[in-house]
């Protein structure tokens, strides 16, 4: 599966943090957005059909995966390794907040969701809604999300995507973005500074 490190917008931007970031030492180990800025509000519709609004969510960490449940490699490989972040977090897991949003609601219905967000960890909330609405949560956050063909067939696709992680404050500020591949303790070490803010 081809998936997109690199979006439009902040996701560009968020690569140059990062480069920018390791020249200069920064603190944080992910791509850092400089100023901080709110963080994109939406509103969508949970695995179990709650209504869920991101600027709810405030004095959390919010972590937010863009991704779909038939991902054969990178979305399984980042939502174990959020839920080992969580686990290693310990008492302060309590105010972090995975959320996974599906690139792919033709597909991902609720209940196909709740089945594969609980398969990593119960406290996980997948998120659905209609394509229109999904593809306006893309676009604010500058992810980038492509369906491709496979075996020629319309039934038989995967869906290339960015694979970035987004961290929102816990004032609701986009603070970071956590770049495939980031090693467990680094993610733990930047959610952990966000918390003491």
């Amino acid at each position: 599966m081809r998936t997109f490190h690199r979006g439009v917008g902040i996701a560009t931007l968020a690569l140059v943090l990062v480069l920018a970031s390791l020249a200069h030492g920064a603190e944080f180990k992910g791509g850092l957005l400089t100023p901080p800025r709110a963080a994109p509000d939406f509103a969508l519709t949970t695995q179990d059909g709650k209504d869920f609004r991101l600027s709810r969510e405030r004095g959390k960490v919010v972590a937010l995966s863009f991704g779909y449940t038939f991902c054969p490699d990178v979305c399984p490989t980042t939502l174990a390794e959020l839920a080992q972040v969580r686990t290693r977090l310990g008492a302060d897991a309590k105010r972090f907040r995975i959320v996974f949003i599906t690139v792919d609601p033709e597909r991902d219905t609720p209940a196909q969701l709740r089945a594969y967000v609980n398969a990593f960890d119960r406290s996980f909330t997948g998120l659905t809604g209609l394509p229109e609405r999904l593809a306006e949560v893309r676009k604010a956050y500058g992810v980038v999300a492509e369906k491709r063909v496979v075996a020629g067939t319309s039934a038989n696709y995967l869906v290339d995507h960015s694979a970035f992680v987004y961290l929102v404050d816990p004032a609701g500020q986009l603070r970071l973005m956590l770049p495939f591949g980031m090693p467990i303790e680094d993610m733990v070490h930047d959610i952990k500074l966000l918390l003491q803010r």
